[in-house]
């Protein structure tokens, strides 16, 4: 953006806010907007300094609102099939997202990861990585710190690491990470894309601007990725990652350990026996954030140090605690059938699985497909309680009990656990209607679970 530019910023949430700020620390005016004509002005005005350059609009967007707009910048929550989009668009104003106006204000070199799983542990063990290099490190994006935030900051010498969604890459410019990295792509969000064919299209928009020079970390046991990663048209270099193949370059599993080939050598990277973060799918994070890592120059034996030190992040397959034998986990992250697939796999032994949310149009027959053996009691909340009991049934699983609320669900589990079983939420589905987000849900399963 230029400077002295009359900006609107579609969002209240924390990176629209963040955003905003950017803006004015940079010479412009907002026209910050929420479609929501519930909130008060006052209370938005008040993220900023008294007397701030910025106009407050809510409810439906009019024409007249847009006079002397130039830009857009625009919440990922925001549908580019919104009525809003279209009046905005109407008044021919570019419309870029959070990450693109914090990409052409900011400064050092980037590395930017998506995928529709994994990308908040491979995001903060990335930066951790690269904090044992740079003192100049920022984690920033999905995983919790807006990216604008900490715009103002950088420096040439910065690095920073950037989880990025499918929804921020809709409305990318010349956002051009050093480093990219795709770990997986599942289906997820169709009901915003619409089609899988839109939305691996949008996951590989984080490549679009890189050039060579750069790299792109791609998972070779992923065939839309292995197919995208042997495109002749492809400009990054390609570092490969596998935790099922033995790949003559790239990283990739021998025996219980991590390691890196290049050229025929070998060079271990990490027992995984010795790391704190569980399962397959996690040894993929851990492969790609030390791709990243290297990349960028870090010692192996430095990220080695990291990667057996790190802990897991929070809401992604997190202990809680053991009681009366019990081991009590919380993945709430598990917002789709895939993720949830991998913390169900992650498991020591018997499960009661806690799952059911808003329903983001998904499939639950492949994740109910590794229920027998594992899961012991289904126990649904929320929305898509129905569709997957439904979905359950048709696979032959008939031990499911519904609950009204989180407290209940984790009372019937702890009523119905043994000695030696797990209790696990996973909810494959979103977070919204029963609560704010997926943290939300999260800390409330773990304040229940606290409780008994």
């Amino acid at each position: 953006m230029n400077k002295s530019q009359k900006v609107l910023i579609a969002g209240t949430g924390v990176s629209g806010i963040a955003a905003a700020r950017l803006v004015l620390e940079r010479g412009g005016e907002v026209v910050l907007y929420d479609g929501n004509a519930a909130l008060k002005d006052e209370t938005l005005k008040a993220n900023f300094e008294e007397g701030a350059r910025v106009n407050v609009v809510l409810g439906d967007i009019k024409r007249t609102d847009l006079l002397g707009v130039e830009l857009c910048i625009i919440s990922p929550g925001i549908s580019l099939d919104s009525p809003f989009v279209a009046v905005v668009d109407d008044a021919k104003i570019p419309i870029l997202g959070e990450i693109e106006l914090a990409y052409q204000c900011g400064c050092g070199r980037l590395a930017a990861i998506t995928g529709t799983n994994g990308k908040t542990t491979t995001t903060a063990l990335a930066g951790e990585i690269l904090k044992a290099k740079y003192e100049e490190t920022f984690v920033v994006g999905n995983i919790g710190e807006p990216y604008t935030a900490r715009v103002l900051e950088m420096t040439d010498n910065s690095v920073t690491v950037a989880e990025v969604s499918s929804f921020q890459l809709e409305t990318i410019m010349d956002f051009r990470p050093n480093v990219s990295a795709i770990l997986n792509i599942t289906p997820d969000h169709l009901n915003r894309h619409k089609t899988m064919e839109n939305y691996i299209r949008i996951k590989e928009c984080i490549t679009m601007n890189q050039r060579p020079g750069d790299t792109v970390v791609l998972n070779y046991d992923d065939p839309f990725l292995r197919e995208f990663g042997q495109s002749p048209e492809l400009a990054p270099k390609v570092v490969w990652f596998s935790s099922r193949e033995s790949l003559k370059d790239g990283f990739c599993m021998d025996g219980d350990n991590i390691v890196y080939r290049e050229n025929g050598r070998a060079e271990a990277v990490a027992d995984v026996r010795r790391m704190k973060l569980l399962g397959r799918h996690n040894y993929e994070n851990v492969m790609a954030a030390a791709a990243i890592g290297r990349e960028f120059g870090v010692p192996m034996a430095e990220i080695t140090r990291v990667i057996e030190a790190f802990q897991p992040v929070e809401h992604r397959i997190e202990f809680v605690r053991e009681r009366t034998g019990v081991r009590y986990y919380n993945d709430s992250k598990g917002t789709n059938p895939d993720a949830a697939i991998q913390a169900l796999r992650a498991m020591p032994g018997p499960t009661l699985l806690i799952a059911g949310g808003y329903d983001k149009n998904s499939e639950y027959d492949k994740w109910i497909s590794e229920f027998p053996g594992k899961v012991k009691h289904l126990v649904l909340i929320g929305q898509t309680r129905d569709k997957i009991a439904e979905s359950a049934k048709r696979h032959g699983f008939t031990e499911i009990m519904y609950a009204e609320d989180m407290k209940e669900a984790v009372q019937v589990c702890a009523v119905y656990a043994e000695i030696g079983d797990s209790v696990l939420l996973s909810p494959a589905c979103a977070s919204w209607g029963m609560f704010k987000d997926y943290e939300e849900r999260g800390r409330v399963f773990k304040e229940c679970v606290m409780e008994l």
